[in-house]
């Protein structure tokens, strides 16, 4: 499998206290991964040193054949797409704006082309956001937000889509739909998903591998059956939980011990 990623002992930090300490993996093109632990662990900060939005780091991260670090923004746009955890927009753009904003990577003039408004109405169709077109931005809910960004990072016609807890301002009919979404493009397209998330079941149900993160290191990496043990699930999250496989087999499902 070709590698998307290399990271080599990759350490960052925001002030004087370290956030990432010497974290080394691979992740290879096509894989659908899960980065799961508690709040502060530095989840959110290695996904956003993966989409080049940190780049004062330590260490080596590779992006493909090419140093990160060395890439622009632009050429990083038209390979890699991010979904925050929340989109904040000043301006009284319509939804369907919002999405032709993620063809910006690819234009070449002043104008949308029809290559342009073709993919941005495949991503909303894709994402159930085409009846949101003409809607402003900031009178959707959180959940059509966040639909609305998706199709905005898939306009961008990414090879890697990496989402900071993407789910948050769902309901549990549109995180399985959300969730969904991104396993067809990773089985039809082969498109590398990186998803950051709190939650576990959810995660283990779509991601064929699970990186938890524990105090800016990895604590456990593998598939969602051989991090999602009752022993890793203490010393990551430090609660007792049972874990049990699924009915359909599609990975495990933890349930806090009472």
């Amino acid at each position: 499998m070709t590698a998307a990623y290399r990271v080599k002992d990759l350490q960052f930090s925001y002030s004087r206290t370290p956030v990432l300490q010497g974290i080394s993996t691979e992740i290879g093109r096509g894989e659908f991964v899960a980065v799961i632990g508690p709040n502060g662990a530095g989840k959110s900060t290695f996904l956003k040193v993966l989409a080049g939005l940190l780049r004062r780091y330590k260490g080596d991260v590779q992006f493909g054949e090419n140093n990160l670090a060395r890439m622009s923004a632009q050429e990083l746009a038209r390979q890699v797409a991010f979904v925050p955890q929340e989109t904040h927009v000043v301006f009284p753009f319509s939804a369907g704006e919002i999405v032709l904003m993620g063809r910006l990577p690819h234009r070449e003039g002043f104008f949308d082309s029809p290559a342009d408004l073709e993919g941005a109405n495949a991503a909303m169709e894709l994402t159930d956001t085409a009846a949101l077109s003409r809607k402003t931005f900031s009178e959707l809910s959180g959940g059509e937000r966040q639909r609305v960004v998706l199709a905005s990072a898939l306009a961008q016609d990414p090879e890697v889509l990496l989402l900071d807890e993407p789910t948050v301002y769902l309901d549990l009919k549109h995180q399985m739909q959300f969730y969904d979404i991104l396993e067809r493009l990773n089985l039809e397209r082969q498109m590398t998903i990186i998803s950051v998330t709190h939650d576990i079941n959810l995660a283990a149900r779509y991601a064929r591998r699970m990186i938890a993160v524990r105090d800016g290191r990895f604590a456990a990496d593998g598939s969602p059956e051989a991090v999602l043990t009752p022993q890793h699930l203490y010393e990551i999250f430090e609660i007792a939980a049972s874990v049990f496989q699924r009915p359909d087999g599609r990975g495990n499902y933890i349930v806090p011990a009472s």
